[in-house]
């Protein structure tokens, strides 16, 4: 078994390796580190302030949190709840589990994302490149996000449940 030090050295290590490409994936951002047939490996950003809205895929999602904290929407009975998320935690979302994250800290919060080639696939389609000028994205953008989703048959929770869940989304207008 790892000590403490040496598991936070692994953790560290992994918070900084080389990604791919930066992808603006509406809430968080998502660098592709290795694509295999049966599983990708992705580092998930969620940047301090953000929230990743509920929803739900066929997918399962595995989030080791490599540094910063968070808090995961989860299924307690019929009950959903925020639940904290630091540094060494695990979390595994099974398939189609409502779940959302969000920041509620002043850092990013770095989690090291396994998962299925056609969510790894589904990032790469939707994700804007993140570049020193990007801007928020415009209501064109987010529908092309949401009908993207719809063909991945990914269930995005309406405006009134991510409100029920303490979300609020923004509105976009054009």
């Amino acid at each position: 078994m790892f000590a403490e030090t040496e598991m936070s050295a692994v953790l560290a290590a992994l918070a900084t390796t080389a990604p791919g490409p930066t992808l603006d994936c509406y809430g968080g951002f998502m660098e592709i580190l290795s694509k295999g047939p049966d599983f990708w490996v992705l580092r998930g950003i969620v940047p301090p302030g953000s929230v990743v809205p509920a929803h739900s895929h066929d997918d399962a999602e595995d989030f080791l949190i490599l540094s910063g904290s968070q808090q995961v929407l989860v299924a307690d009975g019929d009950t959903m709840v925020w639940r904290d998320a630091n540094a060494g935690d695990y979390i595994r979302v099974p398939g189609n589990a409502v779940h959302a994250h969000r920041n509620v800290t002043d850092r990013p919060a770095v989690d090291l994302v396994i998962t299925t080639p056609r969510l790894g696939r589904f990032f790469e389609e939707v994700g804007r490149p993140v570049t020193p000028d990007l801007q928020p994205p415009t209501a064109e953008e987010v529908a092309q996000f949401v009908a993207k989703s719809a063909e991945y048959g990914y269930q995005l929770a309406s405006v009134e449940q991510n409100a029920a869940y303490g979300i609020e989304l923004p509105v976009f207008s054009g």
